[in-house]
């Protein structure tokens, strides 16, 4: 059913989580690799995977910076962060580097195999705490109402698209590959959609537009 890999160093880990994508999704293929380089390699070898769980700590990683390689190497396979690491700063910063989701190590299994099946579905998972904190940083109107039609109505279509794939919590690496446009374009769109919308990082900017429907707003 679905092509996962697992890169953690610790054993007993990747061996729960494997039991969590064979209880949850049957006949799905599970990898496993042990540290940075030996992730590098495979994804080199193997571009139909459909996500990567990665380990923030295991070695070669160097924190945040081995998620921009792998990142690097890999831009259109979601890769989510599953770590002992609880810090928020972190979790926002790795979901700005590119992760789609983060999932921490003390989650029950229900919850990561849920927050996994989220991912799988094309959305993006954040811990409920971080989202609640993030709300509270939004403000009350965001919260409640999401991003407001006048400041919408203040991106360009192609703003508009791309908000669109950052609330599918793609890098802007894959944005770039699906809207054919450079990485640079991308960084410039998102800075001005940021800028826009009033929000500080992506993650706000993920959080504040809610379910908004874009199919509305691209036929204008």
């Amino acid at each position: 059913m679905y092509k996962v890999l697992i890169a953690d160093d610790h054993p007993l880990f990747r061996e729960a989580i494997a039991h969590v994508i064979s209880d949850g999704f049957p006949d799905s293929e599970v990898m496993e690799t042990v540290d940075l380089p030996s992730t590098l390699a495979l994804t080199a070898e193997r571009d139909d995977l459909d996500l990567i769980l990665l380990d923030l700590n295991m070695p070669g990683m160097h924190g945040l910076a081995g998620l921009v390689s792998l990142r690097n190497e890999a831009p259109t396979i979601p890769i989510v962060i599953v770590s002992a690491e609880q810090d928020k700063q972190i979790v926002l910063q790795a979901m700005t580097y590119g992760a789609v989701g983060f999932i921490t190590k003390s989650q029950a299994r229900s919850q990561m195999q849920a927050a996994i099946a989220q991912i799988l579905g094309g959305d993006v998972y954040l811990p409920p705490d971080i989202i609640r904190s993030q709300k509270a940083c939004l403000g009350k109107a965001y919260a409640e109402r999401g991003i407001a039609p006048e400041l919408l109505q203040t991106l360009t279509r192609r703003q508009l698209l791309v908000l669109e794939r950052m609330g599918k919590g793609e890098s802007n690496k894959q944005i770039g590959y699906h809207l054919d446009i450079a990485e640079t374009t991308v960084k410039a769109h998102v800075s001005a959609i940021l800028h826009k919308l009033g929000v500080h990082n992506r993650v706000q900017a993920i959080l504040a537009i809610g379910e908004t429907d874009f199919s509305d707003w691209l036929r204008r």
